[in-house]
């Protein structure tokens, strides 16, 4: 590993001025030659070190946001929004008692992502801007169209972990389990510039195809830190579950994972539903049929059973991942019957 800087930054003018680079940035040139730009450590270093291990990213200059005392607190906002840190790290918000009573399924998501020693060092903003796993992606020897090259060599290779959806030229499935949550809660990102400058958008735009960029997973613009994670408030009525599914007890990425939050009116009806698919496409995948399926009616095994199937509907699977269609129908269908207190 070579020799770099390391700035632990005390506010963040500071660290947007030193980190000036994004990690899709810094990475590998079109040449194939390592970046060796400035990036943020967006929390404990895990996706960063092992970009570097792998010969993929060479920083000249490391910036540590640890210290930065804003970024590590869950905070209520007037109106009753809940705005997440980026270094407040999964553990905190598995353990921390709103959360875990009114966005459960961010909870249970941040819960069971990783090892228990690593969702202690692990952040949000490290969950939600860590790279893709796809093993093309990450060997050093494999120019992928996402670094540059001109194949996605998923495509005709080794694809069962891969997209079933939305793989429009790269089939990588994005990595985040917060993500699949979050985007389910309708959360929104801030973001503060080098200059000052701050923007607020939703998570679900924030994450980008490969259609409209097959190099980035998302909106960073160089010189931007994400600050925060931002909840809406939450509503009467209003419950939430998550699952995921993994090979055997493993504590590895998912092979597939879902949130979903509903609204039930007195009467027992649905109003409302998000249903969001994790491990599917190469971003949260939104699930809007099986969301149709469930609005106007009163949540049941059948009606369960119909929106799974309204879930899967479109899907693409590649040579080797057929599998995760029954994976993801059974998933979705138990999560959604979770979440209204049937399972």
């Amino acid at each position: 590993m070579n020799r770099f800087e390391w700035i632990s930054a005390g506010d963040l003018a500071t660290a947007a001025r030193a980190g000036s680079a994004t990690v899709a940035d810094a990475m590998l040139t079109a040449s194939g030659q390592p970046g060796t730009n400035a990036v943020i450590l967006k929390g404990g270093g895990i996706d960063l070190l092992d970009l570097m291990k792998e010969g993929l990213l060479n920083p000249r200059r490391i910036v540590n946001l640890r210290a930065i005392p804003e970024l590590r607190r869950i905070v209520e906002e007037p109106g009753g929004a809940l705005r997440i840190g980026s270094m407040v790290t999964l553990t905190q918000l598995a353990e921390h008692p709103r959360v875990r009573a009114q966005y459960t399924a961010l909870a249970q998501g941040a819960g069971q992502s990783a090892s228990p020693q690593i969702r202690h060092v692990a952040t949000i903003a490290g969950n939600l801007l860590q790279r893709p796993r796809c093993w093309y992606f990450r060997s050093l020897h494999h120019h992928c169209l996402r670094k540059g090259g001109e194949a996605c060599f998923a495509f005709a290779g080794e694809n069962q972990y891969h997209a079933i959806f939305g793989h429009n030229g790269c089939a990588i499935v994005h990595p985040s389990t917060a993500a699949t949550a979050l985007v389910a809660f309708d959360a929104k990102a801030e973001l503060v510039s080098s200059q000052g400058g701050k923007r607020v958008v939703a998570l679900e735009t924030f994450f980008v195809t490969p259609d409209k960029d097959i190099a980035r997973e998302n909106d960073l613009k160089p010189g931007e830190i994400l600050t925060s994670v931002i909840l809406p408030p939450s509503r009467s009525g209003v419950r939430s579950s998550y699952l995921r599914q993994g090979e055997q007890d493993s504590f590895d990425w998912p092979i597939a994972d879902v949130a979903v939050v509903v609204g039930m009116d007195p009467q027992g009806i649905c109003s409302e539903a998000s249903v969001v698919l994790g491990a599917a496409a190469p971003v949260p995948y939104r699930a809007r049929g099986a969301e149709s399926a469930l609005i106007g009616k009163r949540i049941s095994e059948d009606t369960a059973r119909g929106a799974a199937s309204a879930a899967i509907a479109g899907a693409a699977p590649l040579s080797k991942n057929a599998y995760k269609l029954p994976v993801f129908e059974a998933l979705v269908r138990r999560t959604i019957l979770s979440a209204a207190g049937q399972a």
